[in-house]
């Protein structure tokens, strides 16, 4: 008898959709990051949110602030679970010179749009981003709002 092959599920565990609206993304990044063993557990449970998570340079290093990770249970370990403590970024040194120069500039920071599992290893996809203005904001709705209608007109046409 042949072996089933398992079904394949998203390797996303989450994603930023705000920064996605609030900023236009420029470069991406890919870094590791430095966790305990119960926050991969809560990895696997998505119990993860990463909406106002953003990176900061110092001393060399990189670091994710903002994240949130909810411990699964509170009661039954032996040390105190701290959800939103700053987590080291995993990256080599021209990566984070990047990084250095771009958040530098005026208006621009680097924020986290996505962690996902690649193999068994927690990864954050990091975007050099800039601020987008309410008008960017109106007209990127606009956009998108008329290509759905183009959408439409051609399924009913065709």
């Amino acid at each position: 008898m042949a072996k089933k092959k398992p079904k394949q599920t998203s390797n996303t565990i989450a994603q930023n959709k705000k920064a996605r609206h609030d900023y236009h993304l420029t470069e991406k990044f890919e870094a590791g990051l430095v966790l305990h063993g119960w926050e991969v557990k809560s990895l696997r449970m998505g119990k993860v949110q990463i909406t106002d998570t953003y990176v900061l340079i110092k001393n060399g290093e990189a670091f994710l602030i903002g994240t949130h990770i909810t411990p699964l249970n509170t009661a039954s370990t032996h040390f105190i679970a701290d959800p939103t403590r700053t987590r080291k970024l995993l990256l080599n040194k021209r990566e984070i010179a990047k990084l250095l120069v771009a958040t530098t500039q005026e208006g621009h920071t680097c924020v986290c749009t996505a962690l996902y599992w690649k193999n068994h290893i927690v990864k954050a996809e990091i975007c050099i981003a800039k601020g987008k203005q309410q008008h960017d904001k109106r007209e990127t709705e606009k956009e998108r709002d008329w290509n759905k209608q183009k959408s439409r007109v051609m399924r009913h046409t065709a």
